[in-house]
Order: structure tokens, then C-alpha cells, then sequence
């Protein structure tokens, strides 16, 4: 596998680079190192998309990490060195068994890039959806076997979605993870009273979110 050149990441890593910033990690050449030397800011979204990155191509490489790349990192005790970055664990299926396909709903365009770039390399098929209305729209045509949905959303919030599902008896007992920045527990006991499975908040780790699919995924079957 030819070598290519280290591609020094900017200076500034912030919420507004996340989406720029994924586009450009998709389209690297294999056996690239990403120079994090310059590095001065780094915030969770773009953290997440190097972790996702890192996990779908086994040959990127982080050289030169600046001492803020290293502290951010630390103080969300989240590790991106490569020996500690396994690859997504495949979803185990025979011959008869169709792959499980999850649902994400989030408005964030970002955060949606980055479930399906996680999931997707796990072995699962990903639908979109852009809210909350746009989800309980495509669970009336789509077969899902597991929705993560964000809370808050325009037109139609999480806990609403959640609500929705456990009062037709097609979804009563689909799985439904919500991934969200709240981490009140008021809000998560209004979550699990809605009937939720389970709760995560952002940022996700790439590796713990896929072990807690898997593991839902796997009581499905």
C-alpha cells in the first residue's frame, strides 16, 4: 500500500468544522496520517469524527498530536490512539437472518453523518430521518428494528416519537435509544417513562455505541 503525504488538520476543530471536516476524512486515500500538530481547538463533534474515522479505515494515523488535541481528548476520557481504536464489532447473522436496519433521528445533519458512518461499518443498513415527524413518516413505510432518536427537535420532539411508537402495537416492543446532549435525569426519567430502551448522551463513543446496538440488536433476534 503506497504511503501518502500527512494532511495537517486546521487549527480550529469547533461544531461549525464537523461537517467539512467528515467530507474531507471520507475522501482521504488509504495509509493517510492526519498531522494534528497544529491543532489549538478541539471541540466534541469534531472529536467524534475523527473516532468514527479512525474505526471505518484501519490505516489513517494520527501523527504529531498538539497538547490540545491530547487534553481534549483526556478530559472526555476518550482515546483516539490506534491500538485502542478496534474496529466496529459486524453484526453476526446467518444465511436466513436479513440485516438489521436502524432508524437514526436527529436534525443535526452532522450528528446523522456520524451514526451512519458508525453503524454502516458495524454491518448495519441506516434510514434517516431529519425529525421527528420526518421518523414516525418513515416508520409507516419502512421496516426498522431499531430507532436512536435525539430529544430536541423542531416539529415533533423525541419523547414524542418515543410516545408514538408505544401506542401502535407494530412498535410496542422496537427498541428505541435516545442519543442526546441532555443528561438531566428528570429528562431521562420522562425518557424511560415514555418507553425508551435506553439513553446516551453526546457525544457518543463510536466503539460503546455500537457494543449497546449489538447488544439490543442481539435480544431482537
Amino acid at each position: 500500500m503506497q504511503v501518502q503525504p500527512p494532511r495537517r488538520l486546521p487549527s480550529v476543530l469547533d461544531f461549525s468544522a464537523a461537517e467539512s471536516l467528515l467530507e474531507s476524512l471520507r475522501h482521504l486515500p488509504p495509509a493517510t496520517a492526519l498531522d494534528a500538530s497544529g491543532v489549538e481547538v478541539l471541540t466534541l463533534a469534531c472529536m467524534q469524527v475523527i473516532l468514527a474515522a479512525l474505526k471505518a479505515e484501519p490505516s489513517l494515523s494520527i501523527e504529531n498530536p498538539s497538547e490540545a488535541f491530547v487534553s481534549a481528548f483526556n478530559d472526555l476520557a476518550l482515546d483516539w490512539r490506534r491500538e485502542t481504536v478496534a474496529a466496529p464489532e459486524a453484526v453476526q447473522t446467518d444465511e436466513a437472518d436479513m440485516t438489521k436496519r436502524i432508524l437514526t433521528i436527529d436534525d443535526s445533519k452532522t450528528i446523522r453523518d456520524m451514526l451512519n458512518l458508525t453503524l454502516s461499518e458495524a454491518g448495519y443498513e441506516v434510514l434517516q430521518a431529519v425529525d421527528g415527524e420526518d421518523g414516525i413518516g418513515m416508520l409507516g413505510k419502512e421496516r426498522v428494528d431499531l430507532v436512536i432518536t435525539d430529544i430536541n427537535m423542531p416539529k415533533m420532539d423525541g419523547y414524542a416519537v418515543v410516545r408514538h411508537m408505544r401506542s401502535k402495537e407494530e412498535f410496542k416492543n422496537t427498541p428505541v435509544l435516545v442519543l442526546t446532549t441532555e443528561s438531566d435525569a428528570e429528562k431521562r426519567n420522562v425518557a424511560r417513562e415514555a418507553g425508551a430502551t435506553g439513553w446516551m448522551v453526546k457525544p457518543f463513543d463510536p466503539e460503546r455505541l455500537v457494543a449497546t446496538v449489538n447488544k439490543v440488536a442481539a435480544g431482537q433476534r
